[in-house]
Protein backbone atom coordinates (compact mmCIF):
# COMPACT_ATOMS: atom_id res chain seq x y z
CA UNK A 1 0.00 0.00 0.00
CA UNK A 2 1.47 3.42 -0.95
CA UNK A 3 2.63 5.55 1.97
CA UNK A 4 0.08 8.34 1.39
CA UNK A 5 -2.81 5.93 0.98
CA UNK A 6 -1.93 4.11 4.21
CA UNK A 7 -1.60 7.42 6.05
CA UNK A 8 -4.95 8.75 4.85
CA UNK A 9 -6.88 5.52 5.44
CA UNK A 10 -5.37 4.99 8.89
CA UNK A 11 -6.31 8.55 9.82
CA UNK A 12 -9.86 7.95 8.65
CA UNK A 13 -10.10 4.82 10.79
CA UNK A 14 -8.77 6.66 13.86
CA UNK A 15 -11.40 9.36 13.32
CA UNK A 16 -14.11 6.72 12.93
CA UNK A 17 -13.07 5.07 16.22
CA UNK A 18 -13.04 8.44 18.01
CA UNK A 19 -16.55 9.25 16.80
CA UNK A 20 -17.76 5.77 17.82
CA UNK A 21 -16.51 6.52 21.33
CA UNK A 22 -18.33 9.84 21.32
CA UNK A 23 -15.19 11.89 22.01
CA UNK A 24 -14.16 15.28 20.70
CA UNK A 25 -10.71 15.73 19.18
CA UNK A 26 -9.64 17.60 22.31
CA UNK A 27 -10.82 14.83 24.66
CA UNK A 28 -9.33 12.08 22.48
CA UNK A 29 -5.97 13.84 22.11
CA UNK A 30 -5.78 14.61 25.82
CA UNK A 31 -6.36 10.98 26.79
CA UNK A 32 -3.47 9.96 24.52
CA UNK A 33 -1.07 12.67 25.68
CA UNK A 34 -0.88 14.43 22.30
CA UNK A 35 -2.03 17.86 21.17
CA UNK A 36 -5.28 18.36 19.29
CA UNK A 37 -3.50 19.81 16.25
CA UNK A 38 -1.42 16.67 15.83
CA UNK A 39 -4.53 14.48 16.06
CA UNK A 40 -6.27 16.66 13.49
CA UNK A 41 -3.31 16.19 11.15
CA UNK A 42 -3.51 12.41 11.59
CA UNK A 43 -7.25 12.26 10.95
CA UNK A 44 -6.93 14.29 7.76
CA UNK A 45 -3.98 12.25 6.51
CA UNK A 46 -1.45 15.09 6.75
CA UNK A 47 0.52 13.36 9.52
CA UNK A 48 1.47 9.72 9.99
CA UNK A 49 0.59 8.04 13.31
CA UNK A 50 3.56 6.39 15.00
CA UNK A 51 3.58 2.74 16.03
CA UNK A 52 3.65 3.96 19.65
CA UNK A 53 0.41 5.86 19.11
CA UNK A 54 -1.28 2.85 17.48
CA UNK A 55 -0.30 0.73 20.50
CA UNK A 56 -1.70 3.40 22.84
CA UNK A 57 -4.99 3.44 20.90
CA UNK A 58 -5.25 -0.31 21.28
CA UNK A 59 -4.43 -0.36 25.00
CA UNK A 60 -6.39 2.74 25.99
CA UNK A 61 -9.58 2.23 24.03
CA UNK A 62 -9.54 -1.44 23.05
CA UNK A 63 -9.25 -0.63 19.35
CA UNK A 64 -8.24 -3.61 17.22
CA UNK A 65 -4.61 -2.94 16.11
CA UNK A 66 -5.04 -4.98 12.91
CA UNK A 67 -8.09 -2.94 11.95
CA UNK A 68 -6.13 0.26 12.60
CA UNK A 69 -3.37 -0.86 10.24
CA UNK A 70 -5.32 -2.34 7.32
CA UNK A 71 -9.04 -2.14 8.06
CA UNK A 72 -9.52 -5.90 8.52
CA UNK A 73 -11.60 -7.39 11.33
CA UNK A 74 -13.75 -5.59 13.89
CA UNK A 75 -12.84 -2.01 14.80
CA UNK A 76 -12.87 -2.81 18.54
CA UNK A 77 -11.55 -5.96 20.19
CA UNK A 78 -14.29 -8.55 20.33
CA UNK A 79 -16.99 -6.20 19.05
CA UNK A 80 -18.02 -4.17 16.05
CA UNK A 81 -19.29 -1.26 18.13
CA UNK A 82 -17.78 -0.82 21.59
CA UNK A 83 -14.51 -1.65 23.32
CA UNK A 84 -14.43 -5.16 24.77
CA UNK A 85 -12.70 -6.64 27.76
CA UNK A 86 -12.29 -4.88 31.08
CA UNK A 87 -13.18 -1.23 30.57
CA UNK A 88 -12.79 1.47 33.21
CA UNK A 89 -14.68 4.78 33.02
CA UNK A 90 -12.33 7.78 33.04
CA UNK A 91 -13.91 10.29 35.43
CA UNK A 92 -13.68 14.06 35.10
CA UNK A 93 -13.75 14.43 38.90
CA UNK A 94 -14.67 12.12 41.76
CA UNK A 95 -18.05 13.15 43.19
CA UNK A 96 -18.58 13.33 46.94
CA UNK A 97 -20.94 10.34 46.90
CA UNK A 98 -18.84 8.15 44.57
CA UNK A 99 -19.33 5.34 43.53
CA UNK A 100 -23.12 5.79 43.66
CA UNK A 101 -22.64 8.92 41.53
CA UNK A 102 -19.96 8.84 38.79
CA UNK A 103 -20.38 12.44 37.73
CA UNK A 104 -19.01 13.21 34.25
CA UNK A 105 -17.37 10.28 32.42
CA UNK A 106 -14.76 11.59 29.97
CA UNK A 107 -14.14 8.31 28.15
CA UNK A 108 -13.39 4.63 28.80
CA UNK A 109 -10.05 2.86 28.97
CA UNK A 110 -9.62 -0.82 28.11
CA UNK A 111 -6.56 -2.64 29.46
CA UNK A 112 -5.56 -6.30 29.43
CA UNK A 113 -6.21 -8.18 32.68
CA UNK A 114 -7.76 -5.12 34.32
CA UNK A 115 -9.91 -6.17 37.30
CA UNK A 116 -13.62 -5.55 36.92
CA UNK A 117 -15.16 -2.57 38.65
CA UNK A 118 -12.19 -0.21 38.23
CA UNK A 119 -12.27 3.50 37.46
CA UNK A 120 -9.67 5.95 36.20
CA UNK A 121 -8.82 9.60 36.71
CA UNK A 122 -6.04 11.94 35.57
CA UNK A 123 -3.55 12.86 38.29
CA UNK A 124 -2.73 16.52 38.88
CA UNK A 125 0.19 17.77 40.97
CA UNK A 126 3.56 16.38 42.04
CA UNK A 127 2.73 15.00 45.49
CA UNK A 128 3.30 11.37 44.40
CA UNK A 129 6.29 12.06 42.12
CA UNK A 130 8.26 10.26 40.87
CA UNK A 131 5.90 7.26 41.23
CA UNK A 132 2.91 9.13 39.79
CA UNK A 133 3.45 12.30 37.81
CA UNK A 134 1.25 15.19 36.79
CA UNK A 135 -0.92 14.07 33.86
CA UNK A 136 -0.65 10.32 34.52
CA UNK A 137 -3.77 8.21 34.24
CA UNK A 138 -4.48 6.49 37.55
CA UNK A 139 -6.64 3.35 37.54
CA UNK A 140 -8.16 2.49 40.90
CA UNK A 141 -10.53 0.02 42.50
CA UNK A 142 -13.21 1.40 44.87
CA UNK A 143 -12.45 0.83 48.54
CA UNK A 144 -13.17 -2.70 49.70
CA UNK A 145 -11.70 -2.23 53.17
CA UNK A 146 -8.71 -4.44 52.30
CA UNK A 147 -5.53 -2.37 52.28
CA UNK A 148 -1.96 -3.28 53.09
CA UNK A 149 0.98 -1.13 54.05
CA UNK A 150 2.61 0.34 50.95
CA UNK A 151 -0.56 0.54 48.84
CA UNK A 152 -1.29 3.83 47.08
CA UNK A 153 -4.81 4.89 47.95
CA UNK A 154 -7.19 7.64 46.96
CA UNK A 155 -8.59 9.50 49.97
CA UNK A 156 -10.37 12.78 50.60
CA UNK A 157 -8.46 15.59 52.32
CA UNK A 158 -9.84 17.91 55.02
CA UNK A 159 -11.60 19.96 52.31
CA UNK A 160 -13.27 16.89 50.83
CA UNK A 161 -11.01 16.81 47.77
CA UNK A 162 -9.60 13.47 46.53
CA UNK A 163 -5.83 13.07 46.92
CA UNK A 164 -3.37 10.20 46.40
CA UNK A 165 -1.24 8.99 49.29
CA UNK A 166 0.79 5.94 50.32
CA UNK A 167 -0.92 3.87 53.03
CA UNK A 168 1.54 3.16 55.87
CA UNK A 169 0.91 1.00 58.91
CA UNK A 170 3.49 1.11 61.73
CA UNK A 171 2.99 -0.07 65.29
CA UNK A 172 -0.77 -0.24 64.65
CA UNK A 173 -0.76 3.43 63.65
CA UNK A 174 -1.91 4.51 60.19
CA UNK A 175 -0.10 7.25 58.28
CA UNK A 176 -0.76 8.62 54.82
CA UNK A 177 2.43 9.70 53.09
CA UNK A 178 3.31 11.34 49.78
CA UNK A 179 6.13 9.83 47.71
CA UNK A 180 7.40 13.38 47.19
CA UNK A 181 9.38 14.20 50.39
CA UNK A 182 8.34 17.85 50.11
CA UNK A 183 4.96 16.86 51.54
CA UNK A 184 4.68 15.72 55.16
CA UNK A 185 2.79 12.54 56.09
CA UNK A 186 -0.35 12.84 58.17
CA UNK A 187 -2.62 10.64 60.24
CA UNK A 188 -6.17 10.20 58.95
CA UNK A 189 -9.00 11.38 61.20
CA UNK A 190 -12.64 10.38 61.45
CA UNK A 191 -13.52 12.53 58.43
CA UNK A 192 -10.93 10.87 56.17
CA UNK A 193 -12.65 8.56 53.70
CA UNK A 194 -10.79 6.03 51.56
CA UNK A 195 -12.14 6.21 48.01
CA UNK A 196 -10.13 3.44 46.39
CA UNK A 197 -6.82 1.63 45.91
CA UNK A 198 -4.59 2.26 42.88
CA UNK A 199 -4.08 -0.82 40.69
CA UNK A 200 -2.26 0.67 37.67
CA UNK A 201 -0.70 3.92 36.46
CA UNK A 202 -0.35 4.84 32.79
CA UNK A 203 1.97 7.60 31.67
CA UNK A 204 1.38 9.92 28.74
CA UNK A 205 2.53 8.59 25.39
CA UNK A 206 5.43 10.72 24.17
CA UNK A 207 5.81 10.97 20.39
Amino acid sequence: MPFKSYQVETGERIKKARLALGLTQKEFASSLGIVQGFLSGIETGRKRPSDTLLIALSHTFGINPQWLRDGSGASFKGSTDLPAGCCAPVLEVIPENFPEDLGTVRSHISLPELPEGCYAIVCYGDFMAPTIRDGDLVIFRPDSGQKKSGDIILVNNRWGEPILRRYRLKDDEIYLAADNPAYAPFRPDNDTRTIGTVVEVWRKVLL
